[in-house]
């Protein structure tokens, strides 16, 4: 019913209590039923006339009566007190003729008692009540919280009124606490959930353990995963400390659950080392590392963070998520954010903001990652990757800047792509440059200039190297739960595929704290332990989604997983070492590979050589080079879309609408 009709019967419900707790108050008094005759009307009129415009102003009429709980009682309790004060002064303390006195006192303990009652009644049947009975009927799905602790009390709490789950019980692996009950729940062993799950319709675990280890809760997803059940989870404990868990805190299982390995725990005297008090730049910020980077490079309090890409839309994003992170620091520790539209390939560009600003740290994230779309615009992906890390190298070396570090990736190593071996080449350059003294470079002559002198020792060059980013444009993970969500199918291009896989936060941490430790042309790589299948990450999704894989032991799964085979100079296994011989470091799990590389002499007239075979189109010039400096091996013939096209058109063949 609309509000105004449900008020005007609450206010006609208790303007009849006020007539028949009259009626009764007289029983009592006169001790037999009476009739409301005239004499007695006063009683009536004047406990409504006091009654409903003080219940009125208390908002009783206000209160959504199926979700009233003990806030709404004590306003109950106020508003009666106030109602019985006036009615005891006029009807037993002045009087009036023809009402016995002790009626002003009887009557509003029994008005009490009605309201109360009705309200307490109304709660029972429209809330609990009717919620039961829509439940019984099956068609609300069953859930189990997994952990019995103050986060699953809450969150059992949060979920009590909701229409669309059924909360079933908690599961715990305290011993003590299976076959009881907490908050009228009974609490199950994990080693009997395939029952509790199949008499009860389950279809959701929620994982209430925001402070677990990630070995226990990795324990935990392995038992549950067996079970077509979906699993979600709450945020960490620091995401629930201001407040009870909602509803909305709920979300799907963190991208570190799926991969089922612990991050490695940053120093943070490394963090702040070449950030803390210092002007930071970011270039490709609006990328998913560059993102991340710009995002921990906040937390450490730099004096100007500087934030570079040629995408406006990506640079208007973190822009404003920067900012929106601003206002919640401390004045001290809040960096001005400087949004700067360049790309890294307009050398007079980079030289004017890195002159404007003079950056103590540049961390150079801007590239074409993407291997198929790389693999078939070969020229624009080396040009962005290649001369990209050039100029901002020399422009950072012609400027004094101390630190400059690298982003790099595993596809750097024995390449068989065209993106892998740009960044290979890009990494030859970082180690060229951090090799040499003052070189003569481009348009800007000499390298060194009087800022670069003014500013001491030269510019510290490093490369960080590491493997698949999760969450990242791009990754398998956001793009397996899109394929989920649609019920299918997930495409894999070999079912042998495997990769080395890491968090954007990992990432991101990781190459702050190389440029912290670099003194000069190191590559830092992270031992990030086992490789990880492709498929076997799938089938993980899958599960922990609720959902079955469709294949021949079970025909009935809801999702297929669909080979494509492999895409041009795509590998199946990737490597993070050239070489054999990593030294270590400071710190734990992270190494420090030896790499060859080119003399600047030697390398810069190959970099003149691929310019002018990249400047005339000639790719197989391009991949020659490639293969010469870099070890790249080619598994097919170089495409380039656009000189297909051409081609096509010279040789009267049709320039096809989509690249073939």
């Amino acid at each position: 019913m609309p509000r105004p009709v449900k008020r005007a019967l609450a206010l006609a419900l208790d303007a009849f209590f006020c007539g028949l707790a009259v009626w009764l108050a007289l029983y009592l008094r006169l001790e037999i039923w009476v009739g409301l005759e005239p004499a007695y009307l006063p009683a009536v009129l004047g406990s409504i006339a006091l009654a409903l415009p003080i219940f009125a102003r208390a908002g009783l009429y206000r209160t959504i009566f199926r979700h009233a709980g003990w806030q709404a009682m004590l306003i109950l309790i106020k508003a009666m007190a106030v109602y019985g004060v006036l009615y005891v002064t006029v009807f037993t303390l002045i009087a009036v003729p023809g009402v016995p006195r002790t009626v002003g006192i009887i009557q509003p303990l029994l008005l009490f008692v009605a309201v109360g009652s009705s309200r307490v009644a109304v709660r029972f049947f429209l809330g609990d009540l009717y919620r039961r009975l829509l439940q019984k009927k099956g068609s609300v799905p069953g859930v189990l919280i997994y952990g019995a602790g103050a986060a699953g009390r809450q969150l059992a709490s949060g979920l009590h009124k909701s229409r669309d789950q059924r909360v079933v019980g908690f599961v715990d692996d305290d011993a003590r606490l299976h076959g009881n009950t907490v908050d009228g729940l009974t609490v199950f062993s994990p080693e009997g959930l395939h029952e509790v799950i199949a008499k009860n319709q389950v279809q959701q675990v929620l994982l209430a353990v925001p402070s677990m280890e990630r070995a226990a809760r990795n324990a935990i997803l392995h038992k549950v995963r067996r079970h077509a059940v979906h699993v979600r989870t709450l945020p960490s404990v620091s995401a629930l400390a201001s407040g009870l868990v909602n509803l909305k805190d709920l979300q799907e299982l963190d991208i570190a659950d799926i991969l089922g390995r612990d991050s490695v725990a940053p120093d943070v005297r490394l963090l702040n080392q070449n950030i803390r008090g210092r002007v930071v730049l970011v270039t490709g910020a609006g990328g998913s590392i560059g993102s991340e980077l710009c995002r921990q490079v906040m937390k450490c309090a730099p004096t100007r963070l500087l934030l570079v890409d040629m995408n406006e839309f990506a640079l208007y994003q973190i822009h404003q998520e920067l900012s929106a992170l601003r206002a919640l620091l401390p004045p001290e520790q809040a960096p001005a954010l400087i949004a700067l539209l360049a790309s890294v390939q307009n050398e007079r560009r980079m030289d004017d903001i890195v002159g404007a600003w003079q950056p103590d740290t540049v961390y150079h994230a801007a590239a074409y990652k993407h291997v198929p779309l790389v693999e078939h615009n070969p020229a624009e992906g080396l040009r962005n990757n290649v001369w990209g890390t050039l100029i901002a190298a020399r422009v950072a070396a012609r400027h004094g800047v101390r630190s400059f570090v690298l982003v790099s990736t595993d596809k750097a190593v024995r390449p068989t792509n065209i993106m892998g071996a740009s960044k290979r080449l890009a990494e030859l350059v970082i180690q060229a440059l951090a090799a040499s003294g003052a070189v003569r470079l481009g348009p800007f002559d000499p390298l060194k200039t009087d800022a670069a002198e003014s500013r001491g020792a030269p510019t510290c060059f490093s490369i960080v190297r590491f493997g698949n980013v999760l969450g990242s444009s791009g990754s398998v993970v956001p793009l397996f739960r899109r394929q989920i969500e649609r019920g299918g199918p997930i495409t894999l291009t070999h079912t042998e595929v495997t990769r080395y896989f890491m968090t954007i936060p990992e990432a991101s941490e990781l190459v702050i704290q190389a440029g912290a430790l670099a003194s000069g042309g190191e590559v830092f790589v992270l031992d990030m332990g086992e490789p990880v299948r492709i498929h076997d990450l799938a089938l993980r999704m899958v599960e922990l989604s609720g959902l079955r894989v469709r294949n021949a032991q079970t025909p009935h799964g809801q999702i297929e997983i669909q080979v494509t085979g492999l895409r041009p100079g795509e590998k199946l296994y990737e490597e993070l070492l050239i070489g054999n011989d990593p030294q270590p470091t400071e710190l734990a799990r992270v190494m420090k590979a030896r790499e060859q590389f080119l003399p600047w002499s030697q390398l810069e007239a190959e970099l003149t050589t691929l310019d002018a075979a990249l400047q005339t189109a000639d790719l197989l010039t391009a991949r020659a080079l490639l293969e010469r400096l870099t070890g790249y091996t080619p598994e097919g013939a170089v495409v380039d879309w656009v000189e297909s096209a051409r081609w096509d058109k010279q040789h009267g063949a049709s320039v096809p609408l989509e690249p073939r």
